[in-house]
């Protein structure tokens, strides 16, 4: 968990929340937020994992069918997660994906 700032927090959290949704949206409205751009950086984190993760199970026949729905269900789970942390003020990665820094 980071250090955070709460009138930050307070200014920007329905920008963090949408991060989830429409990653790029905080950074449009919210830039100069360290709150927002974390947000930013798990949402985008999110975005990639659900592409990627579709990709590989349609190059993979047979078990597409049997895979997208857990894979969805964890998108989902995932989402909720961020949104819930990001309402809640908190800066904390998401489970397995969340570590990595691509948005500052």
């Amino acid at each position: 968990m980071h250090n955070h700032n709460s009138s930050d927090i307070d200014s920007n959290k329905s920008a963090a929340m949408s991060a989830y949704l429409i990653f790029c949206l905080p950074l449009m409205v919210a830039r100069h937020s360290r709150f927002a751009m974390y947000h930013a950086n798990q949402g985008l984190l999110l975005l990639l994992y659900a592409v990627f993760a579709h990709l590989l199970l349609v190059l993979l026949p047979g078990v597409e069918n049997l895979l997208m729905p857990p894979l969805d269900i964890s998108v989902f789970a995932l989402a909720f997660i961020g949104i819930r942390n990001a309402h809640d003020g908190r800066m904390k990665p998401l489970p397995l994906i969340g570590k990595l820094v691509l948005v500052r």
